[in-house]
Formats: structure tokens, C-alpha cells, sequence
């Protein structure tokens, strides 16, 4: 690394240091939507234990997203977000192939022949 790039490092890392104390503003901000899980899947009218299937999720990791302890990430938020602006959409592509859920004692079966 030449002299010129560490100069621009050294001051990247000062300016950085200021917003974090709130001395500067940042040149730009990202704003990441979470949404709100337990709204969707009840708009979908799915249990956690259905829901957590159609994910391919534990129902374990649904509670924690529900109860705000952990946020989704990658292609399940996206997911996420397609079904709560068109939850039809969802509904729709999980139909297409006919899954059947059947009950057996507290265990939700789904199956996709």
C-alpha cells in the first residue's frame, strides 16, 4: 500500500469515527425493512408449526423472528416481504405442487408429492 491510499484510509477511518460520535453525518444511509412475521403468517392464517414448513424453517427460528430476538436474512426476508405485499402470490406457488398437511399428535406433516 502506497502513502496516498493510507492517507485516504486514515481519514476514512477518522471521518467514520466522527459520525459514530455524532459529530458528522454519514454521506449516505440504508434502511433495511424487517418485516413483521407473526402479520404475515397469521394473514396467511398458517400455525407457526405450517408455517415454519412452508420456510423450510425450524419452528424454533419462526419464535425467535416472531418475538423480534433474531431477524430473517437473505432470501427468506425477501420471501417474507413478497407475502406481505401479495401473500396470494405465496399461497399460490406453495399450491401449485398440492402440499397436503396432515395432523399427528403435536406434529404437523407436510408432504409435496
Amino acid at each position: 500500500m502506497d502513502n496516498e491510499m493510507f492517507a485516504e484510509l486514515v481519514e476514512s477511518v477518522k471521518e467514520m469515527k466522527a459520525i459514530m460520535r455524532g459529530e458528522a453525518q454519514p454521506s449516505r444511509t440504508f434502511t433495511v425493512e424487517v418485516p413483521d412475521v407473526k402479520a404475515i403468517r397469521e394473514t396467511l392464517k398458517f400455525t407457526q408449526q405450517q408455517f415454519a414448513a412452508m420456510m423450510g424453517i425450524s419452528v424454533r427460528t419462526l419464535q425467535n423472528w416472531e418475538q423480534g430476538r433474531r431477524s430473517p436474512e437473505g432470501p427468506a426476508r425477501v420471501l417474507l416481504m413478497v407475502a406481505a405485499r401479495n401473500p396470494q402470490a405465496v399461497l399460490d406457488a406453495v399450491q401449485a405442487s398440492k402440499p397436503r398437511w396432515a395432523t399427528s399428535g403435536n406434529v404437523i406433516v407436510y408432504s409435496n408429492p
